[in-house]
């Protein structure tokens, strides 16, 4: 069995304390944590775990599950020793490395998927190193042109067409490419990575109440209405725009399998609300398996042992889920 990728994410942060706490029970397929063996182990120490961390190497992986009590570590070396809640710019390419080290074991073949914890992008700019995410960090890395960040929780998923952009440059990032791009690829992978044989897709307009009929904003009559009727001449289920106010009610979300909302903090405010600490961040459209926490570092936290580790599981789930382990 191949097994999947865990990076531990920003060291100060509850990265680790959730690699280890999640290490206490056996899970579906081989984990392996892509972190320090000295920050876990200290960090095991601190919370009082009893956690057997056992050494791999890219070239000697494992293929069963580690028991409960035990956790696989791919080693990676910090650069200085991390103290729990207090971020130290001198690790950040630790971090990168980390992720690089998974991406490139998922296109090799050596990982099934990847799993990744929360990353601080302040402390990692910080040092000099430009980083906007992992979404778009891992799209230069594999090569990819376009990629989409989704969102999910029990009984409702949503795709992003922009992502990590000001307020006032997402009008203009939004044309009838870019639109077409995000939702083929929602499309393709709601089908290849999630089995829907149809998949139905709920589309946000930009502008109060969808524009208004062009009174408050001419995007959906301009760019949103033509690029959907393009698409749905090409089979896809496209259903919008709509108003985003609206839209997130059982009326439309009883019977769909996905909303692409125009910018981030259009959509995924309803899902945290519906379901923070149990859903996982999807990057769709890499050549690789990528999911992720929905919640930050928690500096506040680290250390505690006071951490609620209900999005790892289900992002690891849901990886299992993409790569067809669950199925």
């Amino acid at each position: 069995m191949t097994p999947f990728a865990v990076t531990a994410g920003e060291p100060a942060g509850i990265g680790p304390d959730l690699c280890l706490l999640v290490a206490r029970h056996a899970h579906q397929a081989p984990l392996v944590a892509i972190a320090s063996h000295d920050l876990l182990q200290s960090r095991a120490h601190l919370l009082r775990l009893t956690i057997s961390l056992i050494p791999v190497s890219i070239h000697a992986l494992p293929t069963t599950p580690a028991e409960a009590g035990e956790l696989y570590v791919l080693d990676v070396p910090l650069a200085a020793p991390a103290r729990a809640g207090v971020l130290d710019s001198s690790n950040a390419a630790y971090v990168l490395e980390t992720l690089t080290l998974a991406a490139a074991g998922c296109l090799d073949g050596h990982f099934a998927g990847m799993i990744t914890a929360p990353v601080h992008k302040g402390v990692i700019n910080d040092a000099g190193l430009p980083f906007s995410g992992h979404t778009e960090f891992l799209a230069d890395l594999t090569g990819t042109d376009q990629v989409v960040m989704l969102l999910a929780t029990r009984g409702l998923r949503v795709a992003l067409a922009t992502t990590h952009l000001p307020l006032k440059d997402v009008p203009a990032a939004i044309t009838p490419p870019t639109l077409s791009a995000v939702l083929r690829i929602l499309d393709h992978d709601l089908r290849a990575k999630f089995a829907i044989t149809s998949p139905k897709i709920l589309v946000c307009g930009l502008n109060p109440h969808a524009g208004e009929s062009g009174h408050l904003g001419r995007e959906e009559i301009e760019v949103i209405e033509p690029t959907l009727a393009a698409l749905r001449s090409e089979g896809l289920n496209v259903i919008g725009p709509l108003p985003a106010d609206t839209l997130f009610t059982p009326k439309y979300l009883d019977s769909c399998d996905a909303v692409l909302a125009m910018y981030h903090d259009q959509g995924l405010p309803v899902l945290k609300f519906k379901g923070f600490g149990a859903a996982v961040n999807v990057t769709l459209g890499l050549p690789i398996v990528r999911t992720s926490v929905d919640h930050g570092t928690a500096l506040d936290l680290a250390g505690t042992g006071n951490i609620d580790t209900g999005s790892l599981e289900t992002a690891i789930e849901t990886a299992y889920e993409m790569a067809g382990v669950s199925r």
